[in-house]
């Protein structure tokens, strides 16, 4: 699980296409530091799995399914990437949880700047927006951020100096795609309303206490 709170900003340093997969090489010193085959790191919110590092760099094999449920499919050598590692169990919960599995693709529609910070207006697949809420969680390329304003196809979000400073949300431009992952709870939710389940009664309930 992660957070939300990008550890570093980094760099794609090589793409290797493969026939239904790519292999990425990126650079990042600070998430790098201690890590080992078989760990993960969220690399724009996607969580992948390191296969080996050097020097400050790791490199990821990413699979046709996740280059085409997510914006990955679109980084070439030199985009810069956010970077988080997994958050250690009785860590700080800074932003929410985060399961690093992308839900869909938006796109950036519009950034007003403010006096100290930034509104970004986000388009969202139709699908996803019976979970975005007024000032509930959404996770954009891997930041956890409050929604401000949820409509029928859309969001927005106010990105402090920080945020702007310290991950891709700075630079994407208008037209630029981002990953999103809702708020796993709100699937969950939605699951058991669909099933019929009822709320736990009687001796369950009272042990659940």
């Amino acid at each position: 699980m992660f957070t939300g709170i990008v550890e570093e900003l980094g760099e794609v340093v090589t793409v290797e296409e493969r026939q239904d997969a790519a292999r990425f090489r990126l650079r990042g010193p600070l998430v790098t530091e201690g890590a080992r085959h078989g760990d993960s790191i969220a690399v724009n919110g996607v969580c992948l799995t390191v296969v080996d590092t050097a020097d400050g760099e790791f490199t990821a094999d990413v699979m046709a399914e996740t280059l085409q449920r997510s914006s990955l499919g679109a980084l070439t050598a030199g985009s810069r990437v956010n970077l988080e590692r997994p958050t250690a169990l009785g860590g700080r919960l800074g932003g929410h949880l985060v399961q690093g599995h992308v839900d869909g693709t938006g796109t950036l529609l519009a950034r007003t700047p403010a006096e100290h910070w930034e509104i970004v207006r986000v388009g969202i697949p139709g699908g996803l927006a019976r979970y975005v809420v007024e000032k509930g969680s959404i996770t954009v390329d891997g930041v956890s951020l409050t929604v401000v304003e949820a409509g029928e196809d859309f969001l927005t979000v106010s990105l402090i100096p920080t945020t702007l400073a310290l991950t891709t949300l700075g630079h994407k431009q208008p037209g630029d795609p981002v990953n999103l992952e809702v708020d796993v709870l709100a699937k969950y939710v939605e699951r058991l309303l669909a099933a019929g389940v009822t709320p736990l009664a009687g001796p369950t309930a009272e042990a659940a206490r």
